[in-house]
């Protein structure tokens, strides 16, 4: 585990981005980050990754030639973090979804389509 200065702790952001591509006649996309934060508490932490995002927020021509805008929206959340060690959790949250089902289905959706790319990026991993 890296040692902190004395009275530093570490802190995970979500900082959340939209991306906005062309006329943004597409469906609404968002981007959420989970970054690590070095500060003395909680406070400070919450500045550094609100500079990170607003620092971050980018703007470009995609190979389509359409202007692509990642547009900062907020940090959403900030958590401490009491050990950097294996298996320790880093991040939680809960939900309430209305349709529990449609929750279930989405999540065990993005789990396939996780392990199905990595499975094809890197055959030799699974």
């Amino acid at each position: 585990m890296a040692q902190l200065p004395e009275g530093m702790n570490w802190y995970i952001a979500k900082i959340v981005y939209q991306i906005v591509s062309g006329r943004g006649a597409h469906k609404p996309q968002f981007d959420e980050q989970f970054r690590l934060i070095k500060a003395d508490e909680l406070d400070w932490a919450w500045e550094k990754a609100q500079v990170i995002g607003r620092m971050e927020e980018n703007a470009f021509l995609n190979q389509k030639r359409e202007f692509v805008e990642w547009k900062y929206i907020a940090v959403e959340d900030v958590m401490k973090i009491d050990a950097l060690e294996d298996g320790a959790q880093l991040y939680a949250r809960t939900e309430e979804p209305c349709d529990i089902d449609e929750y279930i289905t989405i999540t065990q959706t993005r789990a396939k389509r996780f392990f199905d790319y990595r499975r094809n990026v890197s055959p030799n991993v699974f």
